[in-house]
């Protein structure tokens, strides 16, 4: 099993189901999320969390919205 404190700690291996169960875990995303990210930056760990949050991070326009609508 690929585990992140192997020697390569920031490195995602999706061919190995425990490491992306592990690795899903540890992101907060479905393993299915996971692999779409990986297909779509790479396996570096960091740059994976990078390209989820920015997925599911809100922008400063759906804020000032959301403020607005409360008011």
């Amino acid at each position: 099993m690929a585990n992140p404190t192997d020697s390569a700690p920031d490195r995602i291996d999706p061919s190995d189901e425990a490491s992306l169960a592990l690795w899903a875990r540890k992101l907060d995303v479905t393993p299915v999320q996971l692999e779409e990210a990986v297909r779509a930056v790479g396996n570096r760990a960091s740059d994976v969390e990078l390209h989820l949050k920015g997925s599911r991070s809100t922008t400063n326009e759906e804020r000032v919205e959301a403020q607005d609508r409360r008011k």
